[in-house]
């Protein structure tokens, strides 16, 4: 189905003196890093350090914002009008921004109940859309792919990246399975690579109940913050490249 595919990780989700994820090793087998901005993790000397660290290694810049929600980890889903979801979204995206060498990040990816919420509410959809269409309408929205966000950001003119994520597991809907379930996150490296190359060759992954689902992605995700993120990190690229498929920054994609 497709040759190319880029690969996401977040990162620079330490706090202080608090270190979180394997970002130094990581950031070797990525092309895109999604680099929290201050409200579930991150802080300013955090998102210098990882910014810089992006740019050294040629890993196109993302900001994840999230709701408020520091002590949760931004894994709470809050209730936010449209008008405060877009305003802490433009903070956000401000904020690192300043870190970049050009003033410029390639993309905006959610974090975690700001994503999952999204799928399903395309009023705040619509708003994280808003807010990176006002700051700079080239900038890319990662948003879960084949579902109603993504067609809401290309009918609001934006360029848009279909994500699949490589150590999540799917419903038959094509969501994610909620982190609460049993089996929502993949630690088995060898079925990591093996379901990575499907839903990139096939275009298809299994759902956590058996049935095949039908995904077009232009880009994968794998979590840095899990035990032998590092091992599974170079496995799957090391998986896609056997495959014939090229690892590129989204911003080649779409």
């Amino acid at each position: 189905m497709a040759d190319r595919i880029d690969f996401n990780c977040d990162m620079g989700e330490s706090f202080g003196m608090y270190k979180l994820g394997y970002d130094e090793e990581v950031i070797r087998y990525i092309t895109s890093a999604n680099i929290a901005c201050g409200f579930h993790a991150g802080d300013p000397m955090w998102m210098r350090t990882t910014v810089e660290m992006a740019e050294k290694y040629g890993v196109g810049v993302g900001a994840q914002p999230s709701f408020p929600d520091l002590m949760g980890f931004g894994r709470r889903n809050m209730m936010v009008s449209p008008e405060e979801a877009r305003n802490d979204v433009t903070y956000q995206i401000g904020a690192l921004q300043a870190f970049a060498t050009d003033g410029k990040l390639q993309h905006v990816k959610p974090h975690g109940a700001m994503y999952n919420m999204a799928v399903a509410d395309l009023t705040l959809a619509r708003a994280i859309c808003q807010a990176v269409k006002d700051i700079d309408p080239d900038m890319i929205v990662v948003a879960l792919a084949g579902t109603d966000w993504v067609d809401l950001a290309n009918e609001m003119g934006l360029r848009v990246a279909r994500e699949a994520f490589a150590d999540r597991a799917f419903t038959a809907q094509g969501t994610l399975v909620p982190r609460s379930q049993v089996g929502s996150v993949i630690h088995d490296v060898d079925a990591v690579v093996k379901r990575s190359v499907k839903m990139v060759t096939e275009g298809k992954v299994t759902a956590i109940t058996g049935e095949e689902v039908e995904f077009q992605a232009d880009s994968l995700c794998l979590h840095g913050d899990t035990p032998g993120a590092v091992e599974m990190a170079r496995a799957v690229r090391e998986g896609l490249e056997a495959a014939g498929v090229k690892i590129v920054p989204m911003s080649e994609l779409v």
